[in-house]
């Protein structure tokens, strides 16, 4: 029987990132043969095939390692992922020194994030994160290129500590961060984007705790259908818009990495400056809801703390695209010099002064007292 042209799409895809990743798929199947052109597979398993053709994954999804029921700790990653121990590596934490104001970023633009209610979404748990599959009539223009929207995915922390937010701003770490990952339209699909060094675009979204926040909402009440790595759930489409700061022309534009392993170095950044709000009690369901593990495992392990530590920046300078805030950092720092050199000025100027006015002590031998008797 003819094979079905968009099943072997999938297969052939599926197989191509097995093969990236030292021959294993996620599904536990082995490829040990195949051939592109002719569709002959051989497998060490048999093949199950579902009513749906597998998601476009994102590239997070592809390798075997995750980070919060992983075998190996972050630091052996670049053991089997050379890109991991490499440079222009993420996240960064954007301090004064590294920043440079750019005058030619311009507002963020989106479209066709006003979804559909009709057009549903798949929310789905990947054994290291929540991911929600995105249409790909979704897009961001980045001059020359249109970037198309693939799926939106979170990192976050632990009741022990809010902080899981991968990017850091000044030092402070946010309780978590959302990331809208888009590929550039001149490639097939993420998979294949992500090979390259122009390959990915993504927004990220830092997350604060502050009050009840109805958009996020839309995502968090569901993470309960979706408790164990490998179960999705379909929700209804709504405005992506709403997950996203109100000010798109601030914000933070660096050349890194995929945050996950193989770590490739494709991808352009787009932090906000500003953060989203949720409450704390939608916070805490990232946190206490979910496993990396599935359901009928006998040692189920919670998926917190799936962030990835800070990389160094190197030679690399942030851009960013607003002078509030920068100015007011080199304002304070020219003040301070200033007062420094003033300080070292005025101690040079009293040290010469108490120098020059130090007197001589001569000592000189006493005048012996004549002693006067008067004859009696």
């Amino acid at each position: 029987m003819r094979p079905y042209p968009k099943l072997i799409e999938h297969l052939w895809r599926d197989l191509k990132i097995a093969d990236r990743h030292d021959n294993f798929f996620q599904s536990g199947l082995v490829c040990r043969d195949y051939n592109k052109d002719t569709f002959h597979f051989s497998y060490s398993s048999p093949i199950t095939i579902y009513s749906q053709p597998p998601q476009t994954p994102h590239p997070a999804d592809t390798p075997i390692l995750s980070r919060c029921c992983r075998n190996e700790g972050e630091n052996s990653w670049a053991t089997r992922y050379s890109f991991c121990g490499g440079v222009y590596q993420s996240p960064l934490d954007f301090h004064g020194s590294i920043l440079q104001y750019d005058s030619n970023l311009k507002p963020i633009q989106l479209y066709g994030y006003n979804a559909s209610s009709n057009d549903p979404f798949i929310i789905s748990n990947n054994g290291h994160t929540v991911s929600v599959s995105l249409p790909p009539n979704m897009y961001i223009d980045i001059p020359p290129f249109r970037y198309i929207a693939a799926q939106l995915h979170f990192h976050w922390g632990s009741l022990a500590s809010h902080g899981g937010s991968e990017h850091c701003i000044g030092g402070k770490k946010f309780a978590a961060e959302m990331h809208i990952v888009h590929y550039n339209s001149k490639y097939a699909d993420v998979g294949t984007a992500m090979e390259v060094s122009d390959g990915l675009a993504v927004l990220g979204i830092l997350i604060e705790i502050g009050s009840f926040n109805s958009a996020y909402d839309n995502i968090i009440s569901q993470l309960t259908q979706i408790k164990y790595k490998g179960q999705s759930f379909q929700i209804p489409g709504f405005n992506i818009r709403s997950l996203v700061p109100e000010s798109l022309d601030e914000y933070y534009r660096y050349e890194g990495s995929l945050t996950t392993p193989p770590c490739n170095p494709s991808v352009l950044w787009y932090v906000f400056r500003n953060p989203i709000f949720i409450s704390e009690e939608q916070l805490l369901l990232f946190e206490t809801a979910l496993y990396c593990t599935e359901r009928n495992s006998s040692s189920p392990v919670e998926m917190i703390d799936n962030y990835r530590r800070l990389q160094q920046e190197g030679d690399r300078l942030v851009s960013v695209s607003f002078r509030e805030g920068i100015v007011l950092a080199i304002t304070l720092a020219c003040l301070l010099g200033s007062l420094i050199i003033i300080g070292v000025t005025c101690w040079l100027f009293r040290w010469k002064k108490q120098a020059k006015n130090v007197k001589k002590v001569v000592y000189t031998p006493a005048v012996p007292m004549l002693e006067t008797t008067s004859n009696v």
